[in-house]
């Protein structure tokens, strides 16, 4: 291979790697990219789903605090508070959703 194949082979080689580098880093933080406030009324949730929420909000998070008043906090004040505190309490996605949904449901 002549030095010249050798520069354009480094080049395209270079070139993989930075492309394989972005695409690894946007999955990445696609993957950690806190979740966000749904807007109210554009999805339909259960009674099910909500009870199962709030079993898993009263279980969790009392184990280490006073439970939170639902309606102190906006739906926004939520996504903060739960990618805050949810992997504390080990929440898994499931569950981070389902207490979400719960909290911004409960109406004053």
């Amino acid at each position: 291979m002549t030095s010249k194949q050798q520069a354009t082979s480094r080049k395209i080689d270079g070139k993989k790697y930075s492309l394989a580098l972005f695409a690894a880093s946007m999955v990445l933080m696609t993957a950690c990219t806190p979740k966000t406030a749904v807007a109210e009324g554009s999805k339909t949730i259960s009674a099910e789903h909500l009870a199962a929420g709030k079993t898993i909000f009263e279980n969790s998070c009392a184990r280490c605090h006073a439970l939170p008043d639902p309606t102190a906090h906006s739906a926004q004040d939520w996504v903060g508070i739960m990618n805050w505190m949810a992997p504390k309490a080990k929440l898994t996605e499931e569950q981070h959703s389902l207490v979400y949904d719960y909290v911004v449901s409960v109406k004053k």
